[in-house]
Formats: structure tokens, C-alpha cells, sequence
């Protein structure tokens, strides 16, 4: 696929992975992370873990990810 450009390469990146997932192990969410970072500005790139957590979701990734969108993009009226 093309290379990442322009205001692409500022775009805020959240990545969550459980450290216990079965289907998709933490070592595969590392790396996808490093890809991520070489393609778009590191800075720009979260990588959150979560301990004893599947291949699922928890209420403290629920909570990072409604901190993110609070972050990152503009309030509804």
C-alpha cells in the first residue's frame, strides 16, 4: 500500500491489546505498534496494555479510549 503523507502522518494513534489474548498474541500487537511508529510520527502512537485480559475488552480500556476521543476530537453540542 502507498506511504502514509501529509496530515496522515500526524494522526493521533490508540492501540490496545491484552497482555492474556489467546487469538492474537501481545508480541503481534508490539510489533504492529514499531510498524505503526516508522510510518507516522512515533509521538503520536499509544500502545496501552491491559494485564489478565483477552481477547476482549475491560472498563479501564473503555475509559483510555473515551480519554483518547476526549482528547482528539472536537465536543458534540
Amino acid at each position: 500500500q502507498g506511504p502514509i503523507s501529509g496530515v496522515n502522518k500526524e494522526i493521533p494513534v490508540l492501540q490496545c491489546h491484552g497482555d492474556c489474548d489467546p487469538l492474537v498474541p501481545l508480541m503481534f500487537g508490539s510489533l504492529t505498534v514499531e510498524k505503526l511508529k516508522s510510518m507516522i510520527n512515533p509521538a503520536n502512537v499509544t500502545f496501552k496494555t491491559y494485564s489478565g485480559m483477552m481477547h476482549s475488552s475491560s472498563i479501564e480500556e473503555m475509559m483510555d479510549v473515551k480519554q483518547f476521543i476526549d482528547k482528539h476530537l472536537p465536543p458534540i453540542d
